[in-house]
């Protein structure tokens, strides 16, 4: 095992569904006084064309590139059909300091003046422009949308290298959402599943199976430090943590069949929730930390349940079709996304908790798995299976937006997306 950087895992976004109508949006190139070592203007831009929301004009798409409101056409926009135009300046400070202008017009407003709708700027070292072109996308995404951006989280999933005449090798990664920057945090010739972020973004819970049996451990991301939380006799699986981050759901098999119990992370003191002997696991805390949902057999197979912490039975969720798990709700509560087989094939799906109906998102032919769900419920980010091996996956919660985070080396699976980290 080890900790290290990686270079071989580094995820290449792919649109493959977008929302027809999406909002039209010029991201003109910024001004530089000298090459920078990223581009911003080309981080925007893939930033707002693959959340799909956004049809985005950008360099190879423009034929005039102003960096002031004053040089900005009114018409020669109009004309290419763009409701918002960014434009921005990168001037270079020394010692690797930059200072980054930007600002976001709406070319329906009248006056130039009038057309300036948000206007920032920073200063920051090379190594930081690109987490600031996510910043600036998250922005422009929430001025324009309403709605919070996820362009600064992260995504954490499991890279699982298969190669001929050597011993099969797990990694533990963890990239920005896009794919880029991706960071092992750990190496193993055994299986590593079910990664779960701390609701703060510090920690991921993971199994891992290096002592030739699962253990459930912490990993502080930042630090590369981690423990060792469980590892009775059986199985130990599927942590989720609660939203106060002070207790983890789990799955342990000491009574012989996997049933669901409630850690206290700080005493190490376990509840146990469900007590048959039925299959009980992959379970998930409720937004307000007052009920679990979890996959079970008891009606015969697979389908989704909810437990009360204060007590009571279990409620069943899900009745649309004989295979539903592997459930998260929705930081709104009223949905959850599960796994939902429909004619053999495994797809995500959302299930509206109020009315009961369920609607398939993904609509590709190979297997679908593991969603997890955007810290602004707009996106699901699942593995599935593309070109004869297991890459990520991205579907907006309407199912009209569609993405592919191919690995360019081994199969990514069991993904999960962060919390927002500030």
């Amino acid at each position: 095992m080890s900790i290290s950087c990686s270079a071989f895992a580094v995820l290449t976004m792919e649109l493959t569904r977008g929302v027809a109508g999406a909002i039209p949006i010029a991201v003109v190139p910024f001004a530089a006084t000298a090459t920078p070592p990223q581009e911003v203007a080309t981080v925007l831009a893939s930033d707002l064309q693959n959340s799909g929301r956004f049809n985005v004009y950008d360099k190879q798409k423009l034929t005039v590139f102003p960096s002031e409101i004053s040089n900005v056409s009114s018409d020669y926009f109009h004309r290419l059909g763009a409701d918002h135009v960014v434009i921005g300046k990168v001037e270079e400070l020394g010692n690797d300091r930059y200072q980054v202008t930007f600002q976001l017009l709406d070319m329906l407003r009248g006056k130039d003046v009038d057309k300036v709708v948000l206007k920032k700027q920073y200063t920051v070292l090379g190594r930081e422009l690109r987490p600031l072109a996510h910043h600036i996308s998250d922005l422009i995404y929430e001025k324009i949308t309403g709605t919070r951006g996820v362009f600064s989280t992260k995504i954490a999933y499991v890279v699982v290298q298969r190669r001929p005449n050597a011993p099969t090798q797990y990694s533990l990664e963890v990239s920005d959402q896009d794919g880029y920057n991706p960071r092992t945090l750990l190496n193993s010739p055994e299986p590593i599943m079910s990664p779960s972020w701390s609701p703060d973004g510090k920690q991921i819970a993971y199994v891992s199976f290096e002592r030739k049996w699962a253990g459930i451990y912490l990993h502080d991301v930042a630090r590369g430090t981690r423990s060792l939380l469980s590892e009775f006799p059986g199985i130990n699986g599927a942590p989720a943590w609660s939203p106060d981050g002070k207790k983890l759901a789990l799955v342990l098999s000491r009574s012989g069949t996997p049933n669901i119990y409630v850690m206290d992370i700080a005493s190490r003191q376990l509840k146990q929730l469900t007590n048959d002997f039925y299959i009980n696991t992959e379970p998930g805390f409720s937004p307000d930390g007052t009920s679990l949902v979890f996959t079970s057999n008891r009606s015969g197979g697979p389908q989704i349940y909810q437990l009360k912490l204060a007590g009571g039975t279990a409620a069943r969720l899900s009745y649309d079709g004989p295979y539903n798990a592997r459930s998260a709700f929705t930081r709104d509560g009223g949905h959850v996304a599960m796994i939902h087989r429909v004619n053999g094939v495994y797809k995500i799906a959302i299930l509206d908790l109020d009315s009961g109906v369920t609607r398939v998102l993904t609509g590709s032919m190979g297997d679908s798995a593991s969603p997890s769900i955007a810290p602004n419920d707009s996106m699901v980010l699942y593995d599935t299976v593309s070109g004869g091996r297991n890459v990520l996956g991205m579907v907006s919660s309407d199912g009209r937006v569609q993405l592919l985070l191919p690995a360019r080396n081994g199969d990514a699976q069991d993904p999960a997306w962060s919390p927002y980290l500030s």
